[in-house]
């Protein structure tokens, strides 16, 4: 009852630290976004808006983007909870392990949804600007805009946990680094195949995602070094455990 008690103040002060932060930003909901839309609104021909093709999408959508915004920004925080519930089950080992993951894991999410805010939206849209049928108004929906840049935003963070993942493989023993570096490869077409299902159906935003997969796939090998298991010293603690022990003299 004690670790269950614990784990609901844990959620309980994650939930509250995400409110607080929701109703600090709920003032500039409209401005945050504008901030989100300013990739699209750059690429828009001259005289051309969004739209809002719902009756309350104009109240809605601004606060939805500021709640998700709100979680954002507090997931330092969160983490910092989820660490602190289990960090007394965990040796110290593991913990100056798991501690730098945790750190990097956030670091490399944030990058993600940089990565496409600066880099990869303005392309795409520009791209899609610049194909539109004549005769046809590029005018998106509001709603319709927020939730295709939350999955881009969503695609690329996940993305740049790559080296995460990898050190986590080889830290766990589910794989070794000679296996990484042959498997390179099928990585590569897996990571072409996983972007094509993840970004718009153009070959650009394709590229702009497999690309740093691969190049944060060779960076998670690089990282595996610091995080091999050492196998010759567990094989030698098991030895030791099973052989026999001499019968104590008296």
């Amino acid at each position: 009852m004690g670790h269950l008690i614990e784990l609901r103040n844990r959620l309980l002060k994650s939930i509250a630290a995400i409110i607080l932060m929701f109703l600090v930003l709920v003032y500039w909901a409209n401005d945050i976004y504008h901030l989100l839309a300013l990739p699209l609104i750059q690429t828009l021909p001259s005289g051309t808006t969004m739209i809002a093709t719902g009756v309350a999408s104009t109240f809605f959508v601004p606060f939805k983007l500021t709640f998700i915004v709100a979680f954002f920004i507090t997931i330092p925080y969160v983490l910092y909870q989820i660490w602190s519930f289990i960090a007394p089950a965990l040796y110290t080992k593991e913990k100056h392990l798991i501690a730098p993951l945790i750190i990097s894991s956030t670091l490399l999410f944030y990058s993600g949804i940089a990565f496409a805010y600066f880099l990869v939206l303005p392309v795409v849209f520009g791209f899609f600007t610049s194909i539109t049928p004549t005769g046809v108004v590029n005018a998106p929906d509001i709603a319709t805009y927020l939730d295709f840049v939350l999955q881009m935003f969503f695609a690329f963070g996940i993305s740049f946990e790559i080296p995460v993942a990898v050190l986590l493989l080889v830290w766990t023993g589910a794989i070794d680094k000679a296996t990484l570096i042959e498997k390179r490869p099928y990585f590569i077409v897996v990571a072409f195949i996983i972007a094509m299902f993840l970004t718009p159906p153009d070959v650009l935003s394709q590229v702009m995602l497999a690309v740093p997969m691969c190049l944060l796939y060779e960076l998670g090998i690089w990282m595996s070094r610091f995080y091999q298991r050492d196998t010759d010293d567990d094989d030698t603690t098991e030895q030791q455990e099973s052989e026999p022990q001499p019968p104590a003299k008296l």
